[in-house]
């Protein structure tokens, strides 16, 4: 039998606590091309690419410089560059001021 304690610590965490990863964002250069979970890539919308959580996962990304924060949907994967862990939609990194390859927090919404 399982210990009462023991479930309520695996029900109250997080699947995805707050990290600070390296991110960029991408955007009219592939306006109209195929995201890997077969959509259309939209620029301006709130979306983003990584290598290995599940297409449909939320994200709440954060700028630590601006404090802004945008609600992200995971349709793509990628980054394929060393040292990043999220490629942003020109819109998600609109809305939070990001304006180059920075910093970022991310956590599952």
């Amino acid at each position: 039998m399982i210990p009462v304690a023991l479930i309520a610590a695996f029900v109250a965490t997080p699947a995805l606590a707050a990290t600070q990863v390296r991110a960029t964002w991408y955007g009219n250069e592939l306006r109209g091309n195929r995201t890997a979970n077969g959509e259309m890539f939209n620029p301006d919308g709130h979306t983003a690419a990584h290598r290995s959580l599940p297409f449909g996962t939320c994200l709440m990304v954060g700028n630590p410089k601006t404090g802004k924060t945008v609600k992200v949907r995971i349709n793509d994967r990628g980054p394929f560059t060393k040292g990043y862990s999220l490629d942003l939609s020109h819109g998600a990194a609109k809305a939070i001021g990001m304006r180059s390859s920075q910093a970022v927090t991310m956590r599952q919404c």
